[in-house]
């Protein structure tokens, strides 16, 4: 009699069921399945062994997330030591319905691990009536349960996703592609509807951008006049140009066109012009994202292309992955099946064809360069997808290898090895990653400053509006010596900007009052006199603290002789 326990990952908590009649189970499926509908019948089938509720949402989504991982979590493993049976009389096979965390339990505990046949069966009814073979667990409650951890497993998904950052690129590469089709086709039709009124344009100016700001410029051909000619210089940049679309409109074959159809015009060919405008800044935004997270591999293919190679492979760790056989001819699928399918000859190059490498060399050596040229690309993707610091050091060095490899196949010249290289750019990637590190250590530092500097900001800022909202009461002795400070500071330089004159004339009016009070003059040596006690009088009264001080120092003095 083999003794089968089936587990059950639920958003509640684990569930352990034992089943009943295991021989009968597994012979009968049809039964199974019928008796997987009601409640009555499954519940005689099983029956439930243990229950492990999850303590929070935020256990759950981990035993959740290291079971889509196929990993055994400690939550999982202590449910299942403490309430499976291990040893006994009876074999013990427990029942599982993924087989990648199933290969996990094996290796974890000794038992036998079943996962199709009646488990899934099994696992279905367990599913479907849950709710009622769990006591004290609502339909209610386990919907929410399951609601609340999709939710939050899916959030922790896109949020914790390896492939965020190049997201971005592939979105962007395949906005390029777009825009080229569609400026392509807008600019054709703004040719073919302006050129019934001036056909003569097309023949002289050929790129699609200028021709569209030439349609938006001059609108009516006979408007055009010598006063235009600068402004027509300015789009076209050339001044024969410019005159022979002068010349071209006065002996135009063209139609006469309403004032309408003129402003429809305009206003697509101004749409044109600013989608054209848009490409330039988006291309510019592909740019520094291929700086930031493929830095290698946009070195020494190129921006574009290397966005092209993520974008198809479908992230920069797909393309990582990749062998340089599959990174030659990616993007030249039909044309490989083609050829396995007719026994003819293999494509030697897929996107990498588009890079300046493969166009520059010899049509012999076209197919030896892809071959190296991918095998660089996959050591680029590779450096890009698992270095910590992005730099473009390793790009730089692979470049020239492969600028010396082409050398070598016209003239002959013996490139460098490919270990040299790679010293050379391991000391260069080290030194650059030290300096990065450097910068981002004070950028941190400088981040830190200023946060404790607006926490002591606001500190005081907090204390002084304390000290405000209290009435009535008296200010603190720093605030007074501050108001000290600054009274004495500010009658120190009134006391500057007295002149001379006005001193002399202060002095003149004091001795006038003197000599009116006592009747006569005061001789020269009575003026010095009254002179220096009046100094004496305000260097007291501008420093009393200081002459309290001397004074106690001096009692002090006489008291301990």
């Amino acid at each position: 009699m083999v003794l089968m326990h089936v587990l059950f990952e639920h958003a509640a908590g684990y569930a352990l069921f034992a089943v009943r009649e295991v021989e009968e189970v597994g012979l009968l499926l049809p039964q199974v399945e019928e008796s997987v509908l009601s409640l009555g019948k499954f519940n005689n089938m099983v029956n439930l062994a243990a229950f492990f509720p999850f303590k929070s949402a935020q256990a759950a989504l981990e035993n959740m997330n290291a079971i889509s991982e196929g990993v055994v979590h400690a939550d999982l493993k202590l449910f299942l030591e403490t309430n499976l049976p291990l040893s006994g009389k009876k074999k013990a096979v427990l029942g599982v319905s993924d087989a990648k965390i199933g290969a996990a339990l094996q290796e974890e505990f000794t038992v036998s691990i079943q996962t199709g046949g009646a488990v899934a069966e099994i696992t279905r009814g367990v599913r479907l009536h849950f709710h009622s073979l769990v006591k004290g667990l609502t339909g209610l409650a386990a919907s929410k349960a399951q609601l609340g951890l999709g939710h939050s497993y899916s959030r922790a998904k896109v949020k914790f996703n390896v492939n965020r950052a190049d997201n971005m690129i592939i979105q962007s590469i395949a906005l390029l592609d777009q825009l080229d089709k569609d400026i392509n086709t807008f600019s054709m039709r703004v040719r073919e509807w302006y050129g019934y009124h001036f056909p003569e344009l097309i023949k002289i100016v050929s790129e699609n951008s200028m021709y569209c700001r030439l349609a938006q410029l001059i609108g009516n051909r006979k408007e055009l006049s010598e006063e235009s000619l600068e402004s027509l210089e300015e789009v076209v940049m050339d001044s024969a140009k410019a005159q022979a679309i002068l010349d071209a409109s006065r002996s135009s074959m063209g139609m006469d066109i309403s004032p309408i159809d003129l402003i429809n015009i305009e206003r697509f060919s101004n749409r044109v012009v600013s989608l054209a405008a848009y490409r330039l800044e988006l291309q510019e935004y592909l740019r520094s994202k291929m700086s930031q997270v493929a830095p290698n591999l946009a070195a020494l293919i190129g921006e574009v292309v290397g966005a092209r190679l993520i974008s198809h492979a479908g992230s920069l760790t797909n393309l990582a992955k990749y062998p340089a056989s599959t990174v030659q001819i990616l993007g030249a699928e039909k044309a490989l099946f083609r050829a396995l399918k007719t026994r003819g000859n293999t494509p030697k190059y897929g996107l990498i064809f588009h890079s300046t490498f493969i166009g520059r060399a010899a049509a012999k050596n076209k197919g030896r360069i892809s071959r190296y040229l991918a095998n660089k690309c996959t050591i680029a993707s590779r450096i890009d997808c698992f270095s910590e610091v992005p730099t473009s050091v390793f790009g730089d060095k692979l470049r020239e290898q492969v600028e010396e490899r082409l050398s070598f196949y016209e003239t002959g010249e013996v490139p460098r090895k490919n270990v040299e290289v790679m010293k050379e750019a391991v000391k260069e990637a080290g030194d650059v990653a030290a300096d990065i590190k450097r910068k981002l250590e004070k950028k941190e530092k400088k981040r830190k400053k200023r946060e404790k500097k607006l926490q002591e900001l606001g500190a005081n800022g907090d204390t002084n509006g304390d000290a405000e909202v209290e009435d009535g009461e008296a200010d603190t002795p720093v605030a007074k010596k501050k108001k000290k400070k600054q009274a004495a500071e500010e009658t120190e330089e009134a006391e500057a900007v007295e002149t001379p004159a006005k001193k002399k004339k202060k002095l003149k009016a004091g001795d006038a009052e003197e000599t009116t009070d006592n009747g006569t003059e005061e001789t020269p040596a009575k003026k010095k006199k009254r002179k220096s006690e009046t100094l004496e009088a305000e260097a007291a009264d501008e420093a009393p603290e200081t002459v309290v001080s001397e004074k106690k120092k001096k009692k002090k003095k006489r008291e301990t002789e």
